[in-house]
């Protein structure tokens, strides 16, 4: 079979790695405006409400994830990988350059919200298609020997989905007033994805479709019936199952704790102020970075499971004493929370309390933030970006080569769908559950590191489901379906 120049699969990682950027882009824009734009597009009155109704209509982009799998999956394995992720890349940066020209709620009333809903639905939907496209696209160009590392490249667009957003919202902000921010400059961010989708648009237009999928459809070989041979054929479900809970699960609650938990401990637990956690846990995803490439390829050398299931276990035993080294080093002194709940919305606050001369008090904000300069040069800082830093590793450990894995866990005619299932219950609901179940938890109990638990249990299940029935994979043999000896890679 004809391998893939290496000149060709930095270009198809260049297309596939743009348009997962743009999920994540997407994604951190929606979320950091949320104070801005949930009053806009609820009725005026209550502030609290409007937001919880627009984190409720974020988190269905989570809750439809998997169906987007599915629906996506199955043209992925009938129609192609290329033309699949055109339509996913066009669906989500079109509905996101719209959310930029919608009319509020003054102007429209309750459409408003309704369209806005719609949006997100459509925004989920596009997003289960969008990485296992990415993923297979690009592990289905690349050397055997090298899988590892070349699909890593994908599992970085998360944190550069991150810093593009961060950069836009930072130069839209300092380019105007924050009046004018809030009244018509939030729109600028999504609708500068227009030009992202455009440029991705172009790429991957020109890019030819998975010389694997060429080859399984000029021979006849695609599934009639992807649904029904991935999931209700028992060794291809026990497969989806084994992927679920041996790695994806403890996966998903891993980058969730090591990126999302982390600032939310910050800012809401420990009291640092919002810009500076902002900028600690930044700085630590942008050090931790290169280690996804590096673990990536590490995995072609000594096998994707055994730094997955050691990347669970780590953090699995490390979680607690890092929070508490992080709660000693940002010195507000927390020692437990008071919560309250919202008569009228049942929102949950939190009010951390320090042990002030014997008695509990609300605590001090520390670390507060007069400037980049001053906020770098604090040693305090410092401590809290490297044991940040240290949670990210982890991060790196179970994603970098969780890409190659589930590529190379499932049979090429309905691989698009087996894998884009797994990896998005595990990311979008063990995952994205992490955050509303830790601060539940930590509610309930008062307990400032009970919110930990879940994560916890949910690696420690992973590494021993994991370490007992997950394959490794690094000597799969992809193009060897088709061949009848094996090639030497």
């Amino acid at each position: 079979m004809r391998q893939t120049a290496t000149t060709s699969i930095w270009q198809v990682i260049a297309a596939s790695a743009v348009g997962t950027m743009i999920e994540w882009y997407d994604f951190y824009i929606f979320g950091s405006l949320a104070t801005v734009i949930s009053p806009l597009f609820y009725p005026k009155g209550n502030d609290t409400l409007a937001l919880i109704f627009y984190l409720s209509t974020f988190a269905v982009g989570f809750v439809v994830r998997p169906f987007g799998a599915l629906f996506f999956g199955r043209i992925g394995d009938m129609v192609g990988r290329k033309y699949t992720f055109l339509v996913t890349l066009s669906i989500m940066g079109g509905a996101t350059a719209l959310i930029g020209f919608l009319p509020t709620y003054a102007t429209i009333g309750l459409a408003a919200p309704a369209i806005l809903l719609a949006i997100r639905v459509l925004q989920g939907l596009a997003l289960g298609g969008e990485y296992g496209g990415a993923a297979v696209y690009v592990a289905e160009h690349v050397p055997d020997r090298s899988r590892g590392f070349y699909t890593s490249f994908i599992q970085i667009t998360a944190t550069l989905g991150l810093f593009v957003s961060l950069v836009v919202i930072l130069a839209v902000q300092n380019a105007m007033s924050k009046e004018a921010f809030s009244a018509w400059g939030w729109r600028i961010p999504f609708v500068i994805s227009i030009v992202l989708v455009g440029i991705s648009l172009y790429i991957r237009l020109r890019m030819e479709e998975s010389p694997i999928f060429q080859h399984i459809k000029s021979g006849g070989m695609t599934s009639a019936a992807p649904l029904k041979e991935a999931f209700a054929k028992w060794e291809n479900l026990k497969r989806v199952l084994i992927s679920l809970f041996g790695a994806t699960a403890g996966q998903g609650v891993v980058w969730y704790t090591g990126q999302f938990y982390a600032l939310f401990y910050l800012q809401t637990i420990l009291r640092v102020n919002g810009t500076s956690a902002n900028y600690t846990v930044a700085i630590a995803l942008l050090a931790g970075m290169p280690f996804f490439i590096v673990f990536g390829a590490l995995s072609d050398r000594i096998g994707r499971k055994k730094i997955m299931m050691l990347g669970c276990l780590l953090a699995a035993s490390s979680y607690i004493p890092l929070y508490r080294a992080m709660q000693a080093a940002a010195g507000s002194g927390v020692v437990t929370v008071l919560s309250q709940r919202n008569a009228v919305t049942g929102a949950i606050s939190l009010t951390p309390l320090a042990l002030v001369n014997g008695t509990l008090q609300p605590a001090s904000e520390v670390l507060p933030y007069a400037g980049f300069g001053g906020f770098i040069t604090d040693p305090i800082a410092w401590k809290l970006i490297l044991l940040v830093f240290i949670q990210v590793i982890f991060v790196t450990m179970v994603y970098g080569p969780i890409a190659a894995y589930l590529v190379e866990a499932f049979p090429a005619k309905i691989r698009y769908t087996s894998l884009s299932l797994p990896y998005h219950i595990g990311n979008g609901v063990f995952g994205g559950l992490l955050p509303l179940i830790g601060l539940i938890v930590v509610a309930q109990t008062g307990n400032i590191y009970a919110g930990l638990y879940y994560p916890i249990a949910v690696a420690s299940v992973t590494f021993v489901v994991g370490s007992l029935l997950l394959r490794e994979t690094r000597h799969v043999l992809i193009w060897q379906e088709f061949e009848e000896r094996p090639r030497n890679t």
